[in-house]
């Protein structure tokens, strides 16, 4: 049986929400599937994102295919380099302690882009807001000049 790892469209129309599935390949988009892993939400800035690492990285290893949307989520949270260092321990490159200490040193500085995008969005977001209490300036076509 080919299992994939997909999104599953919840939401209300154009509002959409996803859940990150384990399903048979056979299946409908919003169908029957194996396990939830976790959820996409696309439409906070930057996108709301949570996975149980350890359950889809199982699923990789069983030889589930993701999307290419779910591959790119799963980079991004870091499940596909987490597997990447676990073959590296397999072919004896290097040991466990050196893998975790890679990941975790990794996983501190994607946080701090994280913070460093939310901080900047929330910024952009407050100086388009008008301040309270003063009008907007009006302009004319001449300059401002009578």
């Amino acid at each position: 049986m080919p299992v994939k790892i997909r999104l599953q469209r919840h939401g209300s129309k154009k509002r959409p929400f996803y859940f990150i599935v384990v399903a048979d390949a056979r299946s409908p988009r919003d169908g029957k599937f194996i396990q939830k892993l976790g959820t996409y939400n696309p439409l906070t800035v930057p996108a709301t994102i949570q996975v149980d690492r350890q359950r889809a990285l199982d699923w990789l290893h069983k030889g589930a295919q993701p999307t290419d949307t779910v591959r790119r989520i799963l980079s991004f949270k870091g499940v596909l380099y987490l597997k990447h260092l676990l073959r590296g321990v397999k072919l004896g490159l290097f040991d466990e302690a050196t893998d975790m200490e890679k990941f975790t040193k990794w996983s501190t500085e994607h946080d701090a882009q994280i913070r460093k995008r939310q901080d900047e969005a929330q910024r952009s977001r407050r100086s388009r807001r008008p301040m309270p209490g003063r009008r907007p300036e009006r302009r004319t076509e001449n300059g401002g000049q009578g």
